[in-house]
């Protein structure tokens, strides 16, 4: 029963169904092993390439594949579905990285960095968040001080996606006491630092790194966009991120169903299956609902993008539908794990996993208590106090 091919093209329909093929042979059947290992397999970031994912909205000239937001969109709910550490993987390195190059990027960096961030070559990080600051982006204390023609950059950040895989950080570093300024730093260069943090709770597949920036110095050809304009551009990456944010948290939502539906037809329990339980299928009638409820948002949302409307004027609905579709993961996950009983609780079974993973959406780029002033200061015109 799903509801999920209302208003698609033809097209849309092909890309989300290349995209289900490759993750349910590719990535769902190694993701338990991935996430016990906590590394996925490297390779997969090649096939990702190969199959454009890792340029979906890229202009062809630079080796990407013209695509609009909902497809976008469809193509991330799928790895989702399979392995939110795959779904990380490409929400970064494109959606934060490769898109932010594409908008604000010269000639040269486009040229640099592009074709191999689409061909799976090389992986991007989004180096923004910081020990001291976490969501008050604004008071990072990562500083770029020019030096002739250079900048010379010193500071830390955590929590890094991909981080020690990258071979690109874009970087947001103080360069005044009232401006940020981005930088596309090589991660090769001397003085950058990653360190791997493990002992996560989810998203174990994926690469989450400390980085170090002891005195790194860049070329001021490094430099995305103006000086002092930096936090304009990680906010608007960051409005777009939130959008793949929410499609993700429906992948791994649905994935939660499919597994709990699955099961509760197949496990029996007083001579019938559980399936025939009415507070079973409470819990599966509540948890599809949130499902509908979020993937509706999310493509509202990417709808609004594909008509032309900037991440300013949508960042809010982008917030709207983050936020639901967090939250609705966590609760759908548990709900269908309850569904499982104690065989939930092992590895065996995917739903353990899918609990863990969800809950880092409600976290990262901005919490769900972030994302409810954002959504109370639309409707009220007051900022509220933190």
């Amino acid at each position: 029963m799903r509801s999920r091919d209302f208003g698609l093209t033809t097209t849309q329909r092909e890309i989300r169904a290349m995209a289900a093929q490759f993750v349910d042979r590719e990535v769902a059947p190694h993701a338990r092993e991935w996430d016990r290992a906590e590394r996925v397999d490297p390779d997969i970031v090649k096939r990702l390439g190969e199959l454009g994912f890792l340029g979906l909205m890229i202009p062809e000239e630079y080796g990407g594949v013209e695509a609009d937001m909902l497809s976008y969109v469809l193509v991330t709910e799928e790895l989702g579905r399979g392995d939110s550490s795959v779904r990380g993987i490409v929400s970064v390195s494109l959606g934060l990285v490769t898109k932010t190059i594409a908008a604000h990027g010269t000639d040269e960096q486009k040229g640099q960095w592009l074709p191999r961030l689409v061909r799976g070559e090389a992986l991007g990080c989004f180096a923004l968040t910081e020990p001291g600051t976490g969501s008050d982006a604004a008071s990072l204390t990562t500083r770029a001080v020019r030096d002739g023609g250079d900048w010379v950059i010193s500071g830390g950040k955590t929590f890094i996606t991909n981080g020690t895989a990258a071979e690109v950080a874009l970087t947001f570093a103080r360069t005044d006491e009232t401006g940020v300024t981005a930088f596309l730093v090589p991660t090769a260069s001397r003085g950058f630092t990653a360190t791997e943090i493990h002992g996560k709770l989810g998203l174990r597949g994926q690469a989450t790194a400390e980085i170090g920036f002891d005195a790194v110095r860049v070329p001021d050809s490094a430099r995305l966009g103006e000086v002092g304009k930096g936090l304009a551009i990680a906010l608007g990456a960051l409005t777009r991120g939130r959008v793949s944010v929410a499609a993700g948290a429906v992948g791994v939502a649905q994935a939660a169903v499919d597994a709990a539906v699955r099961y509760s037809t197949e496990r029996t329990q007083f001579g019938r299956p559980i399936a025939g339980f009415q507070l079973v299928q409470e819990l599966l009638a509540d948890s599809e609902v949130d499902v509908r409820a979020s993937r509706l948002l999310t493509h509202q949302v990417a709808r609004m993008a594909d008509a032309g409307i900037g991440p300013k004027e949508y960042a809010v609905d982008a917030s709207t539908a983050k936020y639901h579709a967090g939250e609705t993961a966590v609760r759908v996950t548990n709900n269908c794990l309850q569904v499982l009983g104690g065989y939930g609780y092992i590895d065996e079974y995917p739903l353990g996993r899918y609990l863990r993973d969800a809950r880092v959406l409600t976290l990262y780029e901005g919490t769900s208590q972030i994302q409810k002033l954002i959504i109370g200061r639309a409707l009220t015109g007051v900022n509220a106090m933190v």
